[in-house]
């Protein structure tokens, strides 16, 4: 006995914050550039959600000072709804705490981390707490510092007071400083970041002002607020046995038929009656006395009957309209072809939609020494994913495409494949939030929906090869077509050139691609022969 209290003697238990304390990497805290965009990613994100709950068009100010080597200060500043007096403590003081991990609807944020993680980061790399500014549509409002009490994972509030100011300077302010991190102009460092969160929102502004003091202005292209999410249930294809049964023992349900009819989606009478059919459970009993053998039957028969698809009210993706606006306003492409997919399901019941964007030409693709390459932007409800592409599934999946089935070299081409995946749960590959769980169903949406986007690059592509090929060969052979003019001329008697415009109309029919081309630069020649006779 004495040898096993030895053993145990200095068993403890720990918060979260403590863990996250000694694993802060898990967090996204990983390099000093990354740990940077890490930041500036919580604060916008977590001020996205709350503008769009508000039903405001969002207006986000960003700055970071470098107060000394790899030491920051780093503000952002929202025109939201502010966050209760009573409540910011744990919003920012407390992981593991917020309105987003228990709601069946679709947020950015999903699990009550990222805030308080910033300040978990400032603690631990300065020793300071962040301070918060929040003033509500009244012009009331108050400020205070927040820090973390690490041992037992619960807020630091000091210095509260409260203030009055302008309703028009509505909104929540947060100031922390940070050390250990960096800032880079790179395509990993924050204005990518900001640029690719203005791609995937087009209805918000954002006003960035970097180390250097250079002001940087993303204006919103759209003036729509997105339509606002509603809490879903599960989809009964994509149910799980421990999902089933654990939702049974919670349920207030007098039976296992209204149960299963107010916990999932699409469930009716008639599919009541189909399961029963299926399985030998009494449906008319409480669901807390259904055992874990039958949770399994039941969702075996579930997954044997055809259903409608899953609810995607508790899903708003970019849309194909609003993508293809500001595809165009950031990348500035020559073409660019959009794909919405129909809502699927993975496991858990949780429905997903993919959105896939292929852009080329113009600005599309990343500009390297030798050329052009393709590039791939990535985005899980509508925030940008720069690190871990690897193991991430849509990096994945478009891997896994025979591009040249399309007449495309991705690595040689100008071209920029935009893939948005928009769910109610994001299965991240970690509490970082930077790659998705290659989930099969999830590859073989993306998969599905970026060929189905090459498809129109195809043909797009291939017309302008048709057309450069036919301008081509109307160049060669109008080249020797003077020479035939004077020839038949000289025998004929007629005009030269009368002769020479029907073989230029001959030519242009027999290349119909090339009458444009010649159609543009007969009106720029005019244009010039104006000019020239203008100034003459």
């Amino acid at each position: 006995m004495a040898e096993i209290n030895e053993i145990f003697k200095n068993f403890r238990e720990y918060s979260v914050a403590e863990f996250f304390r000694k694993n802060r990497q898990m967090l996204g805290y990983v390099g000093k550039v990354r740990s940077m965009t890490t930041i500036i990613h919580e604060y916008v994100t977590n001020s996205l959600d709350a503008c769009e709950e508000a039903e405001k068009l969002p207006e986000i100010y960003v700055e970071i000072n470098e107060l000394d080597e790899e030491t920051y200060r780093i503000r952002v500043k929202d025109n939201g709804p502010g966050i209760p007096k009573e409540l910011v403590g744990k919003a920012l003081g407390s992981i593991l705490a917020g309105t987003k991990f228990h709601r069946y609807v679709q947020q950015r944020g999903q699990q009550g981390i990222g805030a308080a993680g910033c300040t978990l980061y400032s603690q631990l790399t300065t020793g300071k707490p962040v301070h918060v500014r929040s003033v509500f549509s009244d012009g009331r409002g108050y400020e205070c510092d927040i820090a973390i009490n690490v041992k037992n994972n619960t807020p630091i509030v000091t210095n509260l007071v409260d203030i009055n100011d302008s309703p028009e300077n509505a909104g929540f302010e947060v100031t922390g400083y940070f050390k250990e991190i960096k800032y880079e102009s790179s395509e990993r460092g924050p204005l990518e970041y900001l640029k690719r969160t203005a791609l995937a929102n087009p209805h918000a502004t954002i006003h960035f002002i970097g180390p250097d003091g250079n002001r940087i202005d993303f204006i919103r292209s759209l003036n729509e607020i997105p339509q606002r999410p509603k809490e879903a249930k599960p989809h009964p294809l994509g149910i799980t046995t421990v999902d089933l049964y654990e939702l049974a023992q919670s349920s207030q349900s007098k039976k296992i038929s209204s149960f299963l009819k107010e916990s999932l989606s699409r469930v009716t009478d008639n599919k009541i009656e189909e399961i029963s059919k299926l399985v030998d459970i009494d449906l008319n009993k409480s669901p807390k006395d259904l055992s874990w053998e039958e949770a399994e039957r039941l969702v075996k028969a579930m997954k044997s009957i055809k259903w409608i698809a899953p609810d995607a009210s508790s899903i708003i993706p970019i849309g194909q309209r609003q993508m293809e606006i500001a595809v165009k306003n950031i990348i500035n492409p020559e073409f660019v072809n959009v794909v919405e997919r129909k809502p699927k399901i993975y496991h858990g019941g949780i429905p997903f939609i993919t959105e896939v964007a292929i852009a080329f030409g113009g600005d599309a693709g990343k500009k390297t020494e030798l050329g052009v390459t393709g590039s791939l932007i990535r985005f899980a409800n509508k925030v940008p994913l720069l690190f871990e592409a690897g193991s991430c599934a849509i990096t994945q999946a478009v891997n896994s495409i025979d591009w040249s089935r399309y007449d495309i070299d991705f690595e040689n081409d100008p071209i920029t494949v935009v893939v948005n995946i928009s769910s109610v749960f994001i299965p991240y590959t970690g509490v970082g939030k930077e790659a998705i769980a290659p989930e099969e169903e999830i590859l073989d949406e993306v998969k599905l929906a970026v060929m189905e986007s090459l498809r129109g690059l195809q043909i797009y592509v291939s017309n302008k090869k048709k057309k450069e090929l036919e301008i081509n060969k109307f160049k060669t052979i109008m080249r020797y077509a003077d020479q035939v003019a004077s020839d038949l001329s000289y025998i004929s008697g007629n005009p030269k050139e009368l002769i020479s415009s029907k073989i230029k109309e001959l030519v242009l029919k027999r290349y119909p691609g090339a009458a444009e081309s010649n159609d543009i630069k007969a009106k720029e020649s005019n244009k010039e022969d104006q000019e020239s006779t203008s100034s003459g």
